[in-house]
């Protein structure tokens, strides 16, 4: 029989009397170094510092006939180690069992008097993690840190993203006699230092309001710079078949219109407003502050150059090119030639110019135009006046 225990903090009177039981009638015990430090001095001499799942395996199949005993941090079911070795063992036919351990979200839960059922819970040990995305979508967020991510890395990447004021809380070798519990904004605990244990939770009230695509115009900070009015803007996002964790370019961002709405679609994604006149960009900062798109990256420059060190996007609109288009669809291509591309236009040697460009690339170009008249009141009377038809130009690869 194996064992695998979850050893919460690494402290022996964690354990439950099942899991005390175990190890104490195991003849093989395995763990890393600080776990089997915390064993009492009559447990088995046979302790063997490991925890890879192939270690493990060899060490077993070398002492045939032996209950083993396998510890783990925390808990068995919460980013742990046990799952992986469960799998191989279940294919060997040797029994298995599973002792859960105390997790860290329950030693910090605790050590604050709090419940911890609305928290999201995260690993950035070891896991590719988002902090912005998952702050932006959740109050409450727990972050199991470790290896090159620590509390103070994930906080710096929340302050560069304008979330600075989110409210942390770090806990520190929790469940132990060194037990500490630090408080501070993103911001403050950007700059300190943690213990090796640590774990973060980040608790954000100023979150984004999602919803469908679409803002009215006057939601937006506008000044003089031109704006794609809000049905144009619903319209695109629907060409441009946006998904939460898409890569999104917006290459002549105007107002940043188009870049807030792409960036509370995808909010585990990543948005890239390139707009070149400083007056605009003024404007995209005042409009990312005030919707609160954090994952939303303003590029300065013209593009097709500011387009160089932007990563590969899934989906691209192009509102303005400044003469560029070919350029900047060769740009667009070069970096995902299955790109999704909406081009917007209202001049006709726009949408002639658009439509010859994408069929040059091999794409099919798809016209749709929008004609969008709104209500103005006249006395007792109210009469429709139109807007300038829009031409949204999309190109697809068969």
């Amino acid at each position: 029989m194996v064992t695998l225990i979850g050893m919460g903090s690494g402290k022996w009177e964690a354990l439950s009397a099942q899991a005390q039981a175990a190890v104490g009638g195991a003849g093989l015990v395995f763990g890393a170094k600080r776990l089997l430090a915390g064993l009492p001095a009559d447990c088995t001499a046979r302790q063997f510092a490991l925890y890879q799942p192939a270690d493990i395996l060899e060490t077993l199949a070398q002492n045939p006939g032996q209950d083993a005993a396998v510890l783990y941090s925390g808990d068995t079911g919460f980013y742990s180690g046990a799952s992986g070795l469960l799998t191989p063992l279940r294919a060997l036919g040797i029994p298995a069992r599973v002792y859960p351990g105390v997790s860290s979200v329950q030693l910090l839960s605790a050590a604050l008097g709090r419940p911890w059922q609305d928290w999201k819970l995260i690993s950035a040990h070891g896991c590719a993690c988002d902090p912005v995305a998952e702050c932006m979508t959740n109050k409450a967020v727990f972050f199991l840190t470790g290896g090159t991510e620590t509390p103070a890395t994930l906080c710096r990447k929340l302050a560069a993203a304008g979330m600075g004021a989110a409210h942390g809380v770090v806990g520190e070798n929790l469940g132990t006699e060194a037990e500490a519990i630090r408080y501070g904004s993103a911001a403050e605990l950007a700059g300190q230092s943690f213990a090796p244990l640590s774990v973060l939770l980040v608790e954000n009230f100023d979150l984004p309001q999602f919803r469908s695509q679409g803002w009215p115009d006057e939601a937006f900070l506008r000044g003089d710079v031109p704006m794609t009015k809000q049905e144009v803007r619903a319209a695109a996002l629907a060409k441009l078949a946006v998904t939460p964790t898409d890569t999104l370019w917006d290459v002549g961002a105007g107002t940043g219109s188009v870049s807030v709405e792409l960036a509370l679609a995808a909010p585990k994604g990543r948005v890239y407003a390139v707009e070149c006149e400083p007056d605009a960009c003024a404007l995209i900062r005042k409009n990312r502050e005030k919707f609160r798109a954090y994952n939303l990256t303003l590029i300065e420059g013209k593009a097709p150059e500011a387009l160089d060190g932007l990563p590969a996007p899934d989906a691209v609109f192009i509102g303005g090119t400044k003469g560029g288009m070919e350029a900047v669809l060769d740009a667009v291509l070069t970096k995902n030639a299955a790109a999704r591309i909406c081009i917007s236009a209202i001049a006709l040697e726009t949408l002639s110019a658009a439509i010859a460009a994408l069929t040059a690339r091999g794409l099919t170009a798809e016209v749709t135009q929008i004609a969008v008249s709104r209500t103005k009141p006249a006395g007792r009377l109210h009469l429709l006046m139109a807007n300038n038809p829009t031409f949204l130009i999309t190109g697809t690869r068969k």
